[in-house]
């Protein structure tokens, strides 16, 4: 058999080479730590051996997996063009910067880059939070151009974190309206409001918003924010204190299904 590729993954502190055939479905997987290639097929044995062959390192076990969890068996049936899992913080805005860098010279900074610092700030803050239970999705995309800057799912629920540079300015929030320094106010918490409500009705769970300053100056909240909680990009661990609300399974779980473009279509 030809055509098998090999796509290495990286994923909650486990690295994986997944082989696949060219019309994306998954045939086996190599765990390196666990020294192991999974098959899905003993038939297609020695075709995966020699794909994988560049990529093994001493002696490797090789067999059927043991028994996959929902998760993994969600993972296994996803073609990877519609799995969000590996998408990097800022994914879209890094996408629309490469598609159109805009001038070489500029008199204002290009606000996209201030935003894709931001997001980018807040998905290694998020991704560090993986020891302790919790799943990260970033530039999740909805219908219409919308997307949600990260999605995170773990013991304290679900949330969708909107991300704002604010770099020493003054932030007031002001429900529904933030306004950042002398910029003109905007109701982005409405926005938010909304966003995570598409969220709750694709995942079938409450996911609640979250909107998360990026190096602000000095924070002023004159009404309180219905619904949104407003964290400082310094306060985010704090997200790792949060439990009681999903079970590891369960979070598993919605997180399979998150990372499925599929799941976003019809919101």
């Amino acid at each position: 058999m030809s055509g098998l590729r090999v796509i290495p993954t990286r994923r909650h502190g486990q690295e994986r080479l997944y082989v696949c055939r060219t019309d994306g479905r998954n045939v086996a997987w190599y765990d390196r730590e666990a020294g192991r290639v999974n098959l899905l097929s003993e038939d297609l044995r020695q075709d995966v051996l020699h794909a994988l062959g560049p990529f093994l390192t001493g002696p490797v076990a090789v067999g059927p997996p043991p028994v996959p969890t929902p998760a993994e068996l969600a993972r296994l049936a996803l073609h990877p063009d519609d799995d969000l899992a590996p998408n990097r913080p800022g994914e879209a805005l890094l996408i629309a910067l490469d598609r159109d860098p805009g001038p070489a010279h500029r008199l204002r900074p290009d606000p996209r880059r201030r935003a894709l610092d931001a997001e980018q700030t807040v998905g290694r803050a998020l991704d560090r939070l993986e020891g302790a239970g919790w799943r990260t999705l970033h530039s999740v995309p909805l219908p219409g151009g919308d997307r949600l800057h990260h999605l995170t799912i773990g013991p304290g629920g679900l949330f969708a974190l909107h991300t704002l540079h604010a770099r020493g300015q003054r932030v007031l929030v002001a429900d529904p309206t933030v306004t950042v320094g002398r910029q003109e106010g905007q109701p982005l918490l409405r926005r938010l409001r909304a966003d995570a409500d598409r969220a709750s009705y694709a995942l079938t769970a409450e996911v609640r918003p979250v909107l998360v300053l990026v190096e602000p100056g000095r924070v002023e909240i004159t009404t309180a924010p219905r619904k949104v909680r407003v964290l400082r990009d310094t306060e985010l661990p704090a997200l790792a204190r949060l439990g009681g609300a999903l079970k590891p399974a369960d979070a598993e779980a919605l997180h399979a299904m998150a990372r499925d473009r599929n799941t976003w279509a019809g919101v």
